[in-house]
């Protein structure tokens, strides 16, 4: 029961490795504040850990609005007063290339890297309560520590939230607030073809497999219950004096 009497917020929870961490994070004792762009999802979620004995409250939440965020914060406050983990997940691949629309900038800016501030600076006051226990994750991308010849934009978003984690680190250290980031490889999600130009929820298939093999020297792509475990590991005391980090969990990809 590492997170026993916890509270923690999981943005992206309604499906993939939010949905895992959720899931784990309440399974170590935490109530788990579920959020989603997809309402009903969130609470599926939510469902399956009130199922399994934990606890759980689900929220529809588009990370991209400014006014949803904070309205999602203020519910925190008002129902516990208190946060110790965020867990901000949410992300999209985006456009890939560099002949893309303005309001496909927009789109991957405001999801990838305007949630990350605006979750931070709503729940920093709620962090600081958290008496030194105060932990949040960020998920990056090992593109965010290489470049990607097939998705600048992503690679852009995902390395801003990489020295956005550095610095929350340092302004929140002295409050006893840590703050890391999350850096998978490929995942095996849905949204994992999206990588590759497909589909979301396109089967993946041996080309997807090849590239991944190529790639990535454990030659599989990660499982999400590996990328919960170290989110976990983050969020809790076993990691409590880590903070600033940018944590490849990428099978080796950027080991290269």
């Amino acid at each position: 029961m590492k997170l026993e009497g916890r509270v923690a917020v999981v943005t992206a929870a309604g499906s993939g490795m939010g949905r895992e961490s959720a899931l784990l994070f309440a399974s170590e004792g935490a109530h788990v504040v579920v959020a989603d762009l997809d309402g009903d999802a969130a609470g599926r979620t939510a469902a399956e850990i009130a199922a399994a004995g934990g606890s759980a409250a689900a929220e529809q939440c588009d990370v991209s609005s400014v006014a949803e965020l904070r309205a999602l914060f203020e519910r925190v406050d008002a129902d516990h007063g208190v946060l110790h983990v965020l867990y901000a997940h949410a992300g999209i691949p985006g456009a890939a290339g560099l002949d893309i629309t303005e309001e496909d900038f927009q789109r991957s800016v405001d999801v990838n890297m305007k949630s990350a501030f605006f979750s931070t600076s709503f729940g920093a006051p709620l962090l600081r309560k958290a008496g030194g226990k105060g932990s949040i994750i960020y998920t990056s991308s090992a593109s965010g520590l290489v470049g990607s010849m097939y998705s600048p934009l992503y690679s852009m978003a995902k390395g801003g939230i990489v020295n956005f984690t550095r610095s929350v680190a340092l302004a929140l250290a002295k409050d006893g607030v840590r703050a890391n980031a999350l850096c998978p490889g490929p995942i095996d999600t849905p949204m994992l073809p999206l990588f590759f130009g497909r589909t979301p929820g396109t089967a993946v298939d041996d080309e997807m497999r090849g590239f991944i093999a190529a790639a990535v020297p454990l030659g599989r792509p990660g499982t999400t219950p590996e990328i919960a475990a170290t989110a976990l590991w983050l969020a809790c005391d076993d990691s409590s004096f880590v903070t600033g980090v940018a944590l490849p969990v990428d099978g080796g990809l950027t080991a290269r």
